[in-house]
């Protein structure tokens, strides 16, 4: 009998990994930068990316540097669709009423990871939160505003005691904030929402300083959490 450990294809495996680091890295890597993420041989990686760029899952720009593809894009596009054609609206309107970008998350394994954010229109330096951006849950406003919603028994064994005693304060009152937990300089707000069919997801705005109390911005997040979850 094969165990899963033996099971999986290495491939494959590998092939995601370059997907995962260009990711991360936010900028064309060159294939023996790649190489050294990776800890593999070059020629190994070039046949990778071969193949990933036969399926337009990576790009070469004028430099011959590698970026992820617009494929990606589509495929992710799939993911939770209802959920996001339903977002997409609200997240708009938030954006632009508050000037600040406005995203949603979702549960993924013990993690919270962006699945669409609107930056607003007419504000000057607005922050980028990109889909796709994960950090752990329990932590930063939306990881925190997911975990309040799950059984103890599912919050990560590193999550501190502090941030236990937090996420009950947070389940209690229905919202949550954050401010240079997950990037230093930033604060989040977010909001729980529950949508049926859905995976635990937030929706959260995250800014640099505002005039308004976090009690108006939760207030609008959570008015926005219930008309989302209203119409998938």
């Amino acid at each position: 009998m094969t165990d899963a450990s033996s099971a999986h294809s290495q491939t494959l495996s590998r092939g995601i990994r370059i997907l995962e680091v260009l990711a991360d890295a936010r900028t064309p890597l060159t294939i023996d930068a790649l190489s050294a993420t990776l800890g593999l041989h070059r020629s190994v990686t070039y046949r990778l990316l071969r193949t990933l760029e036969d399926h337009r899952l990576v790009v070469r720009d004028g430099t011959g540097r590698i970026a992820l593809g617009s494929r990606l894009a589509a495929l992710a596009a799939g993911v939770s669709h209802d959920l996001q054609a339903a977002a997409l609206p609200e997240l708009t309107a938030i954006a632009n009423e508050l000037g600040m970008t406005c995203f949603l998350t979702v549960l993924d394994g013990d993690e919270i990871v962006t699945l669409v954010s609107v930056e607003p229109r007419h504000t000057m330096g607005s922050i980028a939160q990109r889909p796709g951006t994960r950090h752990p849950v329990g932590v930063g406003a939306p990881g925190k505003a997911i975990a309040s919603r799950l059984p103890a028994s599912q919050w990560p064994d590193a999550l501190d005691d502090d941030h236990r005693a937090e996420l009950a304060v947070v389940r209690e009152q229905g919202w949550a904030s954050s401010h240079d937990e997950v990037i230093t300089g930033l604060r989040a707000i977010a909001a729980p929402l529950a949508a049926h069919g859905s995976p635990a997801s937030a929706l959260a705005v995250v800014y640099v300083s505002s005039s308004r109390p976090e009690t108006e911005i939760a207030a609008r997040l959570i008015e926005g959490a219930a008309t989302i979850a209203s119409s998938v």
